[in-house]
């Protein structure tokens, strides 16, 4: 849903999963078709589902926005907050926090229920219910913490700097996005799923050699148990700095051969070698100033013209905040995916001139589609507003023309 809600998926999935279509062994340059396989009924209607699921939790979550701006019931709960916090302001931003993310959580638990469901109907998920139900009481905690977090920064800054809360608010977020992305593999990820070193001494060496001829130094390799809660196959790079490291899941070591492992990790390599991470946080921040530069002019012209609120500092105006950020969000959508794929493309080449063959490349690709039911060829459309890769066949026609040239 949206930041409002406090629904921190913490997935990594950089590469749908799948289990093999053929005995990797078996796999040669004369059983690779020269186009992408087409796409099943099945892995078309996984997909138009989980699209539809996604704008309909968006829809949700806007709803729940305009409701609590249009019939004052920001400024019921902003009231219930303060007397709930005996008066104390900080209390009660942590208190108003708690409730319009209990109510979005309420209002959006049907749709996360049939989102647990759909990955059963189509044979993707292990979870059973009472684990689902752990995992999205651990995710509204750990979303609650950090939403808190951020909410008491942002009313901070409104309350002591009023002119210039946007600048230095944005400047903190910076911070807090790059201390997160340090921290997320070894404080985060475990909340959801168990990691161990990696056993296999051959294909851990293998991986540290391919990090080092990209030129980062990777901290350790590590086996993803995955398979507790989904039949999916994914694999990271993960982590900044000291907790740099790979993630192999367990899915994706039982059904994939060394080389079509490294050929998976190659790309992600790319991401490295072509700096997408520094890259990526100077999008985020551009777009972030973007955002915050948006919220402040709707909350002026809120205070100053519609007198809506008494002061910037009038907690009550953050489903204002959020709803500002949200459209924009919205709206910069297809820039931000064109900039994904654009970056995903150039990771691709390097994987190409990082691997002996681009065989394994493709044959990963073709598993990975057919385990995660992943459509290989949307609809223009969808490729360009939604996805933030390439399309699979595109990305396996890239990888032939590129054998072709390479002789």
């Amino acid at each position: 849903m949206l930041l409002i809600t406090g629904s921190l998926h913490l997935r990594v999935s950089h590469f749908p999963a799948c289990k093999p279509i053929m005995d990797a062994a078996a796999m040669s340059s004369a059983t690779i078709p020269a186009t992408a396989p087409v796409d099943s009924p099945e892995s078309r209607r996984y997909n138009r589902i989980r699209r539809w699921l996604g704008i309909a939790d968006f829809v949700v979550g806007l709803a729940l926005l305009v409701i609590l701006l249009v019939t004052g019931w920001n400024g019921t709960l902003r009231d219930f907050a303060l007397r709930a916090a005996f008066q104390h302001y900080t209390l009660a931003v942590a208190v108003y926090v708690l409730i319009l993310l209990a109510l979005a959580k309420l209002f959006g638990v049907g749709l996360d229920y049939y989102s647990f469901r759909l990955e059963h109907r189509f044979h993707l998920s292990n979870q059973r219910l009472r684990a689902w139900f752990v995992d999205e009481a651990k995710e509204f905690l750990v979303g609650l913490i950090f939403v808190v977090i951020i909410v008491e920064v942002l009313y901070f800054m409104l309350r002591e700097f009023p002119q210039h809360w946007w600048l230095l608010t944005w400047a903190v977020f910076l911070g807090l996005f790059v201390l997160l992305a340090q921290l997320a593999p070894v404080i985060l990820f475990p909340i959801f799923y168990k990691f161990e070193p990696l056993q296999d001494e051959d294909l851990k060496q293998r991986l540290v050699r391919l990090g080092e001829r990209a030129g980062t130094r990777v901290r350790g390799v590590y086996k993803w148990n995955l398979s507790e809660k989904s039949k999916k196959a994914n694999a990271a790079l993960t982590g900044l700095g000291s907790t740099r490291r790979i993630i192999l899941a367990d899915t994706l070591l039982e059904n994939y051969s060394p080389d079509e492992i490294e050929a998976v990790l190659a790309h992600e390599l790319g991401h490295h070698v072509h700096k997408h991470i520094l890259k990526g946080i100077a999008v985020q921040a551009g777009t972030t100033l973007l955002g915050f530069w948006a919220a402040n002019w709707a909350l002026h012209y809120a205070v100053d013209r519609l007198h809506m609120f008494d002061e910037l500092s009038d907690f009550a105006n953050l489903p204002l905040l959020v709803l500002v950020v949200t459209v924009l969000s919205f709206l910069a959508l297809p820039a931000l995916n064109a900039f994904s794929r654009f970056n995903e493309r150039q990771a691709d080449r390097y994987a190409f001139k990082s691997i002996a063959s681009v065989d394994p490349f493709i044959s990963s690709m073709n598993k990975l589609a057919e385990q995660n039911l992943a459509e290989r060829k949307p609809s223009r459309f969808v490729e360009w507003y939604f996805h933030s890769h390439p399309a699979i066949s595109r990305r396996l026609e890239a990888a032939h023309v590129w054998a072709k040239a390479e002789g």
